[in-house]
């Protein structure tokens, strides 16, 4: 039965909306300023291997909380009408966190440390309850859609800030501001309003529809753990999700580390920090209408389908960047990541949504992101050590191709039946 109807354009743009919200932490904070002011700001005292130790350390730490608690949350919000809660509690301990930064001062780097970790805890967590609500908004005909526009308002909308927060720091003058210094500080502040205010309207209209009563539970942690083991015990029972996640796991471990290890590796070719900035800013802007057109792409030759053509773009990527000898062709790299990155997080998210039992949404929303989460550990490590056995920040990056490969390959092995019909 086609129940599209069911749910409102105000439904789903709201939803969709958080996505434009909340991706200003991702840009501004995670990728853009915070690693580069913490070394020169917070911690200017300390040494450059030492602060980069620190970060990184509090980087995995933050990391592995979220793997820890991630399937515990999905399990727990389940057994109840309690998705929006929960994102409520996390997204509120991301934008307190993330304005907090804002107030911390120079050679702090401690708090500096300890906010910024709790700040993406925070983010990593809501995102865990904002992805399982997509159930709630969509049916299988339009999820697909639904999926593309999030991550499409997520790329502008953390584009437009980018870039103003850029201007905040390259001209502070123009923003009556003193010195570059508050221009960024401005911009963690300014991160935790636009996070707060856009959240708002997904908190008034997103209603959450498909949940199981806590009604035989009478203690609720206990109870969201010993469902937690059954689903562990269950999902041999789901063949096709089991083969998705195992793929999943190594060819987004491979897109996470490009783009967090694009500006290191624009650093190593000796390209100027301005232009890494343009181009990230460049990235974005072309995500947003290129997720949209992966979508409309991915219902007309299939969602399997043009996921398989973003993972080769992604290998035709690191095989281009042994010849790049120019910030033009870094700028050309750039663009092809704006071309398919939403898209294929975006198809990723919807194919899981359609192989997963819909009762469980949220519990194994916490496994997805469990997989997102825990990815990001071999990805950079291999760059880093590949980089240095053969003193060429090149060899890190095509390196890559021994995930995206093995991740293609397994996909082959997913049951598609009734995966790509609308």
């Amino acid at each position: 039965m086609n129940d599209v109807k069911r749910y409102t354009f105000r439904e789903k743009f709201s939803w969709a909306l958080y996505d434009w919200a909340n991706s200003v932490f991702a840009t501004t904070v995670l990728a853009g300023f915070f690693p580069l002011f913490f070394k020169s700001y917070w911690a200017a005292d300390l040494d450059d291997a030492t602060s980069t130790a620190f970060l990184g350390s509090a980087s995995s730490l933050a990391g592995f909380i979220i793997v820890l608690i991630a399937p515990y949350l999905g399990a727990m919000a389940d057994l109840s009408r309690r998705k929006k809660s929960f994102l409520l509690i996390f997204a509120l301990l991301g934008i307190i966190s993330t304005s907090s930064l804002f107030f911390i001062s120079f050679g702090y780097w401690q708090w500096s440390l300890i906010i910024f970790g709790l700040s993406t805890i925070g983010f990593s967590g809501a995102n865990i309850f904002y992805d399982s609500l997509l159930i709630d908004v969509s049916t299988k005909e339009d999820r697909n859609y639904v999926s593309s526009m999030g991550f499409a308002l997520g790329y502008l909308g953390g584009g437009i800030l980018f870039l103003i927060n850029v201007l905040m720091y390259l001209y502070p003058s123009y923003f009556y501001l003193e010195s570059q210094t508050e221009g960024i500080l401005y911009s963690f502040l300014s991160v935790g309003i636009w996070w707060a205010v856009f959240s708002i309207p997904l908190f008034l209209f997103v209603n959450q529809r498909k949940y199981k009563e806590l009604t035989s539970y009478k203690n609720p942690l206990k109870d969201s753990f010993l469902r937690l083991i059954s689903t562990f015990r269950e999902i041999r029972k789901y063949k096709a999700v089991v083969i998705f996640l195992v793929a999943y796991w190594f060819y987004i471990d491979a897109i996470d580390t490009i783009v967090r290890m694009a500006v290191a590796y624009g650093t190593d070719l000796g390209f100027d920090s301005s232009q890494l900035i343009i181009a990230l800013i460049f990235t974005q802007f072309i995500g947003f209408p290129a997720t949209f057109a992966y979508g409309y792409l991915a219902e007309k030759f299939g969602l399997f389908n043009m996921l398989i053509v973003g993972i080769l773009i992604y290998i035709f990527i690191c095989i281009y960047s042994l010849f790049i000898t120019s910030s033009f062709d870094f700028f050309i790299l750039a663009g092809l990541v704006g071309l398919v990155q939403g898209g294929v997080q975006s198809v990723s998210r919807t194919i899981f949504s359609k192989l997963i039992p819909q009762e469980k949404a949220t519990e194994f929303f916490g496994f997805y992101n469990l997989i997102g989460k825990s990815a990001v550990v071999v990805g950079p490590a291999l760059v880093g050590w590949m980089a240095y056995i053969f003193n060429n920040p090149k060899a890190g990056i095509v390196s890559l191709l021994i995930l995206f490969i093995p991740g293609i390959l397994i996909l082959f092995y997913v049951p598609r039946t009734n995966l790509d019909r609308n």
